[in-house]
């Protein structure tokens, strides 16, 4: 595709992005406009150091396998250029369009016919029966985490007009024999007492894929109050009012009956989030078992620095008088939770 008819079709500001990765001979980079894979998979692999596929992925059947497809053709740090219309993007351009108490209705059936109905067994069938995967609802969160469950890492993000251009690298190969949750509840391994790995069960709250992104979360957005990230993007709307109500922590009971938590303790982490973590702290967090209500409440700590040192004057205190901190972190807790509206969250 040459550059005149690039500028023509996307805009001189996209082509200016496209290019700052590419460079502008396009030499060693493949652009092409396309939402079927059988054109992916006619590509020689190691043939081309950059693939920009002008087509959002929103149009894509079979995203995932489009995406291992392009990792495939890549060779390793090859870059991938790609675009998509989030779901706030769609919210505001379909709010432009209709007025508003119609653009409501569209927006409200537009969601569960193209983003809810694709993900339950019942109208997975039907919907792609009826738009062959096209203009399909993505979150943000989800398209991204797509991104990184399929080999790549994300290198930079810009939203031009109603579309988010992303550019991500080839780092390895997509995650084997995973199936990712889509269901109301939501299975994740945490590390537990002796380094073991326990599934710990919750009501989702974030978007599909979510939790493939949380170290690019991580690294590009800042920790706010209570070490928790700022402005989580993963997060639904109806996921902060779960987790605000602790609506979210329900199915951890299955984890408490099952002996793997016990009511007070330090909250299972995921291991990068543990790595985050002093080796002091760490080595003493798997010492004991870990717990559904943290020390955080006790403490009300602010930053993860805070949030450390009290999780290691929590260890300290149970490693000699177990009952005892438990009761005494407990009963602090329920003050803290009651009259100082103590959240995490």
């Amino acid at each position: 595709m040459n550059k005149e008819l690039l500028i023509k079709e996307q805009g001189l500001e996209a082509f200016e992005f496209i290019t700052k990765f590419t460079g502008s001979d396009f030499e060693t980079s493949l652009t092409l406009r396309t939402n079927d894979v059988f054109n992916i998979e006619s590509i020689e692999a190691n043939n081309y150091q950059t693939i920009v596929n002008l087509n959002k992925i929103n149009d894509i059947n079979g995203i995932n396998r489009f995406l291992s497809t392009v990792n495939s053709k890549l060779p390793e740090g090859g870059i991938y250029i790609n675009c998509v219309e989030t779901y706030l993007q769609r919210k505001k351009r379909l709010l432009k369009k209709y007025p508003f108490a119609i653009a409501q209705i569209y927006i409200f059936l537009d969601f569960v016919f193209k983003r809810i109905f694709p993900k339950l067994g019942l109208t997975r069938r039907l919907y792609f029966f009826l738009t062959a995967g096209r203009n399909r609802v993505l979150s943000k969160a989800e398209a991204l985490g797509r991104i990184v469950f399929n080999g790549f890492d994300i290198i930079e993000l810009k939203e031009i007009g109603s579309l988010t251009y992303f550019v991500c690298k080839k780092t390895t190969r997509p995650i084997p024999d995973k199936v990712p949750s889509f269901g109301f509840f939501f299975k994740m391994k945490r590390i537990g007492k002796n380094n073991k790995l326990i599934t710990v069960y919750k009501i989702r709250t974030m978007h599909p894929y979510a939790e493939y992104i949380q170290s690019y979360i991580f690294e590009n957005n800042n920790l706010r109050e209570g070490g928790k990230i700022k402005d989580d993007y993963r997060i639904t709307s109806w996921g902060k009012v779960f987790r605000k109500l602790w609506i979210d922590e329900l199915p951890m009971a299955v984890n408490f009956i099952k002996g793997e938590v016990k009511l007070v303790g330090v909250r299972p982490l995921s291991q990068h989030y543990l790595s985050l973590y002093s080796d002091e702290l760490q080595q003493k967090r798997v010492q004991a078992k870990p717990g559904l209500i943290p020390p955080f409440y006790a403490d009300l700590p602010v930053t993860l620095e805070d949030i450390m040192q009290s999780e290691l004057n929590y260890l300290d205190a149970y490693q000699k008088h177990p009952l005892k901190t438990d009761t005494r972190y407990l009963f602090k807790a329920i003050k803290n939770i009651l009259f100082k509206n103590a959240r995490t969250n």
